[in-house]
């Protein structure tokens, strides 16, 4: 069999596919004598665009990333998915729907005038290589680019085999692609690592049997007018059976390509799949895992031996590990492994965010760089209508300790659940710029309703009547009915906060945003006493000392949240509870503390050996008794 695999716009062009590395290595597996070719589809539009236009890196990823909630890169090749429709109409929709600039609303319309002809020249390169099968893999905003290069080649060559499979073709998802584009033969539904070879096995046989085919989980399959599908799978695959990916051609490709200088590669790899806390606790608005929730992880010698072979065999140090979370054991285990591997490793992970301090140097220490902690509010109420199982303090301890680590933090804030109430944010809001030197959010933003999560399966949380996004309508030229099985992202009545709160939670965030390049705090605990710099733009104090043996004490038992009764037990008696309110509200008017749902936690990062040394050279002028541009040290609070 010739099999060729393809990935399309809009795919990240600093990695390569993981799905299409998965199913190449699951089909060379099944047939080693099988020629199987990928084609990456992504980085020829980029050159075949720059060969013919300007066109920038923030432009794509306008186009794969900015905008996937408005569906604009898809709109791009829907018009080379329905060439025959009137392109001014699609033109005309887009422009009154979408709030864009000029320059890229003109930009997107070039893109969407040329898109036929890109299509048919890659249809026409890929029936080149003479291929029995074509594969798309379709996630996010690929599927009218796949779907329109599957139509081009199965008008010119309708002996190939076209299949489709990928997270857009989750469930009902895939079932209406497969019975609304008749071009597409086959879309695999689920996990393809068993399911694709299986199709292969029947497709290299002059006639398939219906009876096997009839046998595969998840398959939708046609004959003649007629579509079927497949119940999915009851099971999710073992570990043991997750593929480990074949790169093997995509680091030269990018090499060769154009934007070989516009981005630095990466590897992909996976531990694990599904989610441990989802399996119990379902965070209401996510809707990843739609075919399997069930937590299932590599071995920590399987996963080690990915990690590290990949990394031999192509050279390359930075990868994205895009397991859901972590696998606990995997601290123990894998990581300490790669620390001790030699390899200067710069790891992306996903995590919760209740990780402790210890936890997280040791994700450093293996080569962590970034961690996505899933924080999602400062709010212990509005965490809990998410069933995120985790506390505000909970959350800006990990901001705080990832500082701390040497840890860069992605996490976004959201809202629009039920239930949520002004009171949820306002005074949060009012605490911000006391983490002004914590990493910021990327954005603040009202949740949208994700097929598979609580929020689209359970009417009793409010989000009904559901209708597919605007961008379906723009994009697909169906019915709604159908429409909604082949959406993923649905608009449905705005639940919690309205205007005025959502606009002040969006301008605190934008500033936080802007204050964080210049804001520090930080401290060291010299035993006894601890010191603190400042450089916070809301507070009026730069240096500060706290050596009463009372403060330390509270200090100390802040590094973990503490509510004032589990303070004054902890100290044993030795304050009131009215001393130690009147401390926490004057630690919390100078910066130092961060309150909600009556717990209390310190923002005060500890100091790193840069900052270290500015603290002794401050430590260095007070014995000398020179003077110097850094203020001296304040006497402590209690003093």
């Amino acid at each position: 069999m010739n099999i060729v695999l393809v990935t399309m716009p809009w795919a990240l062009l600093d990695v390569p596919s993981l799905a299409v590395g998965i199913l190449r290595r699951s089909a060379k597996n099944a047939f080693p004598d099988a020629e199987v070719t990928v084609v990456h589809g992504n980085l020829d539009y980029v050159d075949w665009l720059l060969e013919r236009r300007e066109f920038t890196l923030a432009q794509f990823n306008l186009l794969a990333l900015d905008s996937y909630f408005s569906g604009l890169g898809d709109w791009v090749f829907s018009s080379a998915l329905y060439p025959d429709d009137d392109p001014e109409r699609r033109i005309q929709q887009m422009t009154e729907q979408l709030p864009l600039s000029d320059e890229d609303r003109d930009m997107a319309i070039g893109l969407h005038r040329s898109a036929p002809e890109f299509v048919t020249e890659l249809a026409r390169r890929i029936l080149a290589l003479e291929p029995d099968v074509v594969g798309f893999t379709s996630t996010f905003q690929q599927n009218t680019a796949s779907l329109a290069t599957a139509r081009a080649i199965k008008l010119a060559a309708p002996r190939v085999r076209t299949v489709f499979g990928g997270a857009n073709c989750d469930g009902p998802q895939g079932a209406a692609l497969h019975r609304n584009f008749g071009f597409v033969d086959y879309v695999v539904r689920g996990e393809g690592e068993h399911a694709f070879p299986a199709l292969l096995k029947e497709l290299a046989k002059d006639t398939p049997d219906p009876e096997a085919l009839a046998g595969i989980p998840g398959l939708c399959l046609r004959d003649g007018d007629t579509v079927g599908a497949n119940p999915m799978s009851a099971r999710p695959l073992l570990p043991a059976d997750i593929v480990s990916p074949d790169y093997d051609g995509y680091f030269e490709r990018l090499e060769a390509s154009r934007v070989r200088d516009w981005v630095e590669p990466k590897l992909v790899v996976e531990g694990s799949r599904g989610c441990w806390w989802g399996e119990k606790h379902h965070c209401t608005f996510c809707g990843l895992n739609g075919s399997f929730m069930e937590f299932r992880s590599k071995s920590p010698d399987a996963f080690y031996d990915e990690v590290v072979g990949q990394v031999r065999r192509h050279q390359v140090l930075d990868m994205y590990v895009v397991d859901n979370i972590l696998d606990m054991k995997y601290l123990s285990t894998v990581l300490p492994r790669l620390e001790r591997s030699g390899y200067d490793l710069r790891l992306q992970f996903e995590i919760k965010s209740n990780l402790r301090r210890e936890q997280l140097a040791t994700l450093y220490r293996a080569g962590l760089v970034n961690v996505q902690p899933g924080i999602e509010s400062l709010s212990s109420r509005v965490l809990k209508l998410m069933d995120k199982g985790v506390t505000g303090c909970l959350n800006v301890r990990m901001l705080r300790d990832a500082e701390t680590v040497g840890l860069s933090v992605s996490w976004n804030y959201l809202y629009g659940f039920p239930g949520e109430r002004p009171e949820d944010y306002l005074p949060l809001v009012a605490q911000f710029p006391a983490l002004h030197h914590l990493a910021p959010m990327e954005g603040v933003a009202r949740i949208v309703t994700e097929r598979f999560s609580p929020n689209f399966d359970r009417p009793e949380f409010g989000f009904q009547p559901l209708r597919p996004d605007a961008q379906y309508r723009r994009n697909y030229n169906l019915p709604e009915s159908e429409l909604r099985d082949l959406a993923y992202l649905f608009t449905s009545p705005h639940r919690g906060i309205e205007e005025p709160v959502n606009d002040l939670l969006k301008a605190a965030g934008d500033r936080w945003q802007e204050e964080y390049v210049h804001s520090r705090l930080s401290g060291v605990d010299l035993g006894d006493r601890i010191v603190l710099v400042s450089r916070r733009k809301d507070f009026d104090w730069t240096t500060m000392t706290l050596q009463d043996p009372f403060e330390l004490a509270v200090f100390r038992l802040l590094d973990q949240p503490h509510s004032v009764p589990s303070l004054l037990r902890k100290l044993a008696g030795d304050t009131s509870a009215t001393t130690l309110e009147a401390l926490l509200a004057d630690w919390l008017r100078l910066g130092l503390v961060f309150t909600d749902d009556e717990q209390w936690v310190h923002v005060v990062p500890t100091a790193t050996n840069q900052e270290l040394l500015r603290f002794e050279r401050i430590f260095d002028t007070r014995r000398k008794g020179t003077t110097d541009d850094e203020p001296e040290p304040e006497p402590s609070l209690a003093g």
